[in-house]
């Protein structure tokens, strides 16, 4: 897939197949699927999810507390219940919803299979050993793409520790995102891969 880091812990997975957006807080085409991980604003911007739902016919996967928000807008879309263990397949593409250790308790985080590769959406979590079995569970072999939160604020892992976690799930490559200030670069981890925001790599 091609990916494009949004900013935040924002992403975009484009295929010939899929256009999958993950917690958008910028402007983007209107997806086929809309994964909203939690409801805190950095993750979930009302007025972006708004337009991209205008066309109704997005497949919105949204953690238990966006659920609730975003229900009464939701018009003819398909909103669906993210909770951790839920598997939900569109256009061929598997997502596996797993859980996050975040002061948001209805936060997930999602894996996202395509048939070829597995991609791991952290979204906002700690070091966490029930979120490592939970992935690992689902990808025994580890995930071949993590996108890890690195700011060590507001309840997510810090460089250090999110290395460590990229390490325990088998990550084959790991993308530092949500870093703030912090130098990505204090994210040692042998098969790192740093982003700049808008920047698209084939991953």
């Amino acid at each position: 897939m091609k990916v494009t880091w949004l900013g935040d812990a924002g992403l975009l997975l484009r295929s010939e197949k899929i256009l999958v957006a993950v917690d958008p807080t910028v402007e983007i085409p209107s997806p086929d699927v809309l994964v909203l991980t939690h409801a805190h604003p950095d993750a979930l911007d009302m007025g972006v999810v708004g337009r991209l739902l205008a066309g109704g016919r997005v497949t919105v996967l949204a953690s238990e507390g966006v659920f609730e928000r975003i229900a009464p807008v939701a018009g003819e879309n398909n909103l669906v219940l993210l909770a951790p263990g839920t598997v939900y397949s569109v256009l061929g593409v598997t997502f596996y919803s797993v859980p996050s250790a975040h002061s948001d308790r209805t936060a997930v985080g999602v894996i996202i299979d395509d048939g070829e590769r597995t991609y791991y959406a952290s979204g906002d979590t700690l070091y966490n050993y029930d979120v490592i079995d939970s992935v690992l569970e689902l990808a025994p072999d580890g995930v071949d793409v993590a996108f890890l939160s690195i700011s060590g604020r507001d309840c997510n892992m810090n460089a250090r520790d999110a290395a460590d976690f990229a390490y325990e799930i088998g990550a084959g490559v790991a993308v530092p995102v949500r870093h703030g200030a912090l130098d990505p670069a204090a994210f040692d981890f042998e098969d790192a891969l740093v982003l700049a925001v808008g920047e698209e790599r084939d991953i």
